[in-house]
This record gives C-alpha cells, sequence and structure tokens, in this order.
C-alpha cells in the first residue's frame, strides 16, 4: 500500500510526541480513508510536506513570502501524487530556493519529521477552502550557494534564529520554528553533511 510508509512514520511521530496526539491522529485519518491522499484533488484536503532550511551553521533559516498566501512559511509543497514526504520536501525546497545542496538535519539514518502540522487553506478562484496535512523536515544548506525565489514567492530570505519571533507571524510557523532552535540548543540537529 502506497501509504503504509507514511503511517508507519505518523505512528512514530505520535509515539515521540504524545502532546501532539490529535494533530497526528487527524492527518492518519485522512491518509487512512483517502487513496488519493498524496494528490491536490482530495478533498477535503491532502498531504504536504515541507521543510525548514537552516545555514550551513545553523545561525539563519531560511522563509519564503507566499505570493498566493502573503505571508513568510518554510519552503514546501503539494505531494502531487509522491507518497515519499521527505522526498517532497527535499524537492520543495530546491525548487523554491535554487539551492541544489541540501541533508536532512535531523535524524541521520533516515529523514525524521520535527512537525506535522493541519492548517486551512482559504477559497481562491476556483479552488475551494481546503486542509494542507503538512509533514515538517529540517533541510541544511551546503555552504557557498546562493538562493533565488521562485515564482511562487514575492521574496526570500535568510533572517537571525533570535528574529523568529520577529518574523513568523503564523502560529505553525512559530512552533515550527521554536522546535528547531530547541532541537539545535539540544545539539539533535547535524549541521555538517
Amino acid at each position: 500500500m502506497h501509504r503504509k510508509a507514511l503511517l508507519d512514520l505518523l505512528a512514530r511521530y505520535r509515539a515521540a510526541h504524545p502532546e501532539e496526539a490529535a494533530c497526528a491522529d487527524r492527518v492518519r485519518a485522512l491518509v487512512e480513508t483517502h487513496a488519493d491522499c498524496f494528490l491536490r484533488t482530495c478533498a477535503p484536503g491532502h498531504v504536504t510536506a515541507s521543510a525548514w532550511v537552516l545555514s550551513p551553521d545553523g545561525r539563519r533559516f531560511l522563509l519564503t513570502h507566499h505570493r498566493k498566501l502573503g505571508r513568510w512559511l518554510q519552503l514546501g509543497g503539494h505531494a502531487d501524487g509522491d507518497p515519499d514526504v521527505a522526498a517532497v520536501a527535499l524537492r520543495e525546497a530546491r525548487e523554491e530556493s535554487g539551492l541544489a545542496r541540501l541533508h536532512f538535519g535531523y535524524a541521520a539514518d533516515a529523514p525524521v519529521p520535527v512537525d506535522v502540522d493541519v492548517h486551512a487553506i482559504p477559497a481562491r478562484g476556483a479552488e475551494p477552502r481546503h486542509e494542507h496535512h503538512d509533514v515538517r523536515f529540517v533541510l541544511v544548506a551546503a555552504p557557498g550557494q546562493t538562493v533565488a525565489a521562485s515564482d511562487e514567492s514575492h521574496a526570500l530570505d535568510w533572517f537571525e534564529m533570535d528574529a523568529l519571533e520577529d518574523v513568523a507571524d503564523d502560529d505553525s510557523v512559530l512552533r515550527l520554528g521554536l522546535k528547531v532552535r530547541r532541537l539545535l540548543a539540544a545539539g539533535a540537529i547535524r549541521l555538517a553533511a
């Protein structure tokens, strides 16, 4: 079953984060009940994946000012049929940043999400309101690369970790950034590839 890997990942995430069981269970329910959960056409929502991108030294993070939503967000997007959410997060981060060399910074043996989130996307044009069931990872950029915003962004910028509360105007982005900051402080993120 193409959904089994994500269901297993969500079970591990839920066990590691029992305080977030309700959110993990919402994502699991969507995945279990909708065979098309990795497609944009899945209603009432679908699986997405995103990445909190860190500078090589871990002192800065990269956000995109999303063209459609008009907010600073982590990089990410639709699975478009791909059930490998880690691969989706990596693909989207590369496409939206122009950074070719990125590595997963959390759990070296296999990419592990640092967060899961369900958030509403407002209706826009012919697209009805729906939910993104987002699985989130940490990526670290290799040194010596230049970022380039995609056409999905108004802007793309690096921010100092201590500016997180000033930049993140979305509760879900702030929660993700605070988690990453705690992991950095604990030495749990591998900065060097």
